[in-house]
């Protein structure tokens, strides 16, 4: 595993999901280190819904699930996607993206400047390229802090499912869409939390996938056991 901020080195992930009431662990997933968070999303999310026959109304999630799949496949399934805001570093003394208006109704950027960046070609990986005009862009007195491009032509791209990913971001700002990310913090996060310093899932006891998979859901369910020994002895 490789990743900022993370230790180096042979890791297992834990992709563990919980419902909102109860804080019931209700799926498992285990991957090498390697494998990104958002990989296997929504197929567990799937398996779920097949499997329990649950009706998910709303997701919480933190920053690395905010991708485009993502935020495509939770709107194809009617979910309410809630995702935590990732802030990209933009290069040290030029424009941020956001300056940048994108114009819906014509399908073109509008820069600070009040220029048009039009369509010009969709790459394989479904982003659509905004391209400026260069005779235009090689007076315009905020060229150095726009471009580098020796053509003085500026680029933006934007992913065929980007309108996705913007609901995404607008129901993160919504009253509902705050409250469910202040309780995701309170419920996943603290599931994690007690599996580690309470049941010893810091570390694996044995190699291989399948045998910390085990490990991963015998931990699962001595906590699910708890919880619902908890609740019980409440409704008493």
């Amino acid at each position: 595993m490789y990743r900022e901020n993370k230790p180096e080195g042979f890791f297992y992930l834990d992709h563990r999901t919980t419902d909102l009431k109860y804080n019931i662990i209700t799926d498992v997933h285990v991957t090498p280190g390697n494998i990104h968070d958002s990989k296997p999303y929504l197929q567990r999310l799937d398996r779920q819904i097949e499997r329990f026959g649950f009706d998910v109304e709303a997701v919480g999630l933190d920053a690395g699930y905010l991708t485009n799949p993502i935020c495509h496949g939770l709107a194809q399934r009617d979910v309410f996607g809630v995702i935590a805001h990732r802030r990209f570093q933009k290069r040290k003394g030029f424009l941020a993206k956001w300056k940048y208006k994108y114009d819906e109704d014509r399908d073109m950027y509008v820069c600070p400047q009040g220029e048009e960046l039009t369509y010009a070609t969709t790459d394989r990986d479904g982003y659509r390229h905004y391209k400026s005009d260069p005779a235009r862009c090689k007076e315009c007195p905020l060229l150095a802090q726009c471009t580098q491009n020796q053509k003085h032509q500026k680029t933006i791209t934007r992913h065929v499912w980007e309108d996705d990913k913007e609901q995404v971001r607008l129901n993160r700002l919504s009253n509902e869409g705050k409250w469910i990310y202040r309780m995701r913090k309170e419920k996943v996060e603290r599931s994690f939390a007690d599996s580690k310093e309470l049941h010893g899932l810091r570390y694996c006891r044995l190699r291989g996938k399948e045998k910390v998979k085990e490990q991963a859901l015998m931990t699962a369910a001595c906590q699910n056991m708890k919880k619902i020994v908890l609740h019980l002895a409440r409704v008493r």
